[in-house]
């Protein structure tokens, strides 16, 4: 049985390979956490609004990634009972915080996709020789 950190002074280290942030981590950076927090930085959504803007991911994908995020306290659901069941997800004051560091992180690639490119292509070059 693994033991739980009871302190709040205790020191994680990601880099460690039994650290609790390391799942944590995981569940931000792959592709369907990441895409489903930078996309609910622009605001509430429900489950088919946000499966549009993600393009490409499957339900059960980022059903899988918004029970991670919710979990980890990143982001909320909120089920609304009216005449028909809606539920609507968005970020907490933890997963704004995190979204904003990820959504520096995504228009820096993006800006820099034409060397990364070039990268690419240089690569692909040599590989060749």
């Amino acid at each position: 049985m693994s033991e739980q950190p009871t302190d709040d002074n205790i020191e994680y280290d990601v880099f460690a390979s039994r650290c609790p942030s390391r799942p944590t981590l995981a569940n931000v950076t792959n592709r369907w956490g990441m895409l489903a927090l930078g996309a609910l930085a622009d605001g509430p959504m429900r489950f088919n609004a946000l499966a549009r803007r993600v393009d490409g991911v499957s339900q059960k994908m980022l059903a899988q990634a918004l029970q991670a995020l919710e979990r980890d306290g990143f982001v909320r659901r909120h089920v609304q009972t009216t005449n028909r069941l809606h539920v609507e997800y968005s970020l907490t004051n933890l997963g704004r915080e995190i979204a904003g560091k990820l959504l520096e992180l995504i228009d820096l690639l993006q800006t820099r996709m034409p060397t990364v490119i070039a990268a690419h292509e240089a690569y692909e070059e040599r590989a060749e020789d």
